[in-house]
């Protein structure tokens, strides 16, 4: 989905319409992230730059499951009411946003080595189960 395929809020009149804003909105729409997110994202990535090198994954390939695994455990942590990570003080959820990032990079950029195992049944039982699932009821009613 890009911006376009969203309803604009302001639409200008094709007079006052700064011609950059034609080409603007066809671009990913990265003002959407929200900050907080961002900035969390970042502190992670800085300690992970001190510690291993900016950018690492772009030199040396890196496997899938590795940060898969990574950022399940920072994901299970968090659901489990640990806000935290105990080491670096920063949101288990920011941890995994930094995991799952580098795998996106690591992605596009040619340095993933896709370990994961075969194809397996997940997609089609989260169809099949989600359709199974009753609606709850509006509890204001």
């Amino acid at each position: 989905m890009t911006e376009r395929d969203l309803p604009r809020i302001f639409v200008p009149d094709s007079e006052s319409e700064n011609p950059k804003d034609r080409i603007g909105e066809t671009k990913p729409p990265l003002h959407l992230i929200p900050p907080a997110a961002e900035i969390l994202e970042a502190v992670v990535m800085g300690l992970g730059a001190r510690k291993y090198g900016p950018f690492n994954w772009r030199s040396a390939k890196v496997r899938a499951t590795v940060y898969v695994a990574a950022a399940k455990r920072h994901l299970a942590q968090w659901l489990d009411g640990v806000d935290d990570d105990i080491e670096s003080g920063v949101s288990h959820l920011a941890h995994a946003r930094a995991c799952l990032g580098i795998l996106l990079d690591a992605q596009a950029t040619g340095n993933v080595i896709d370990d994961r195992p075969p194809k397996g049944p997940a997609s089609a039982l989260i169809v099949q189960h989600t359709q199974n699932v009753p609606l709850a009821q509006d509890s204001r009613q």
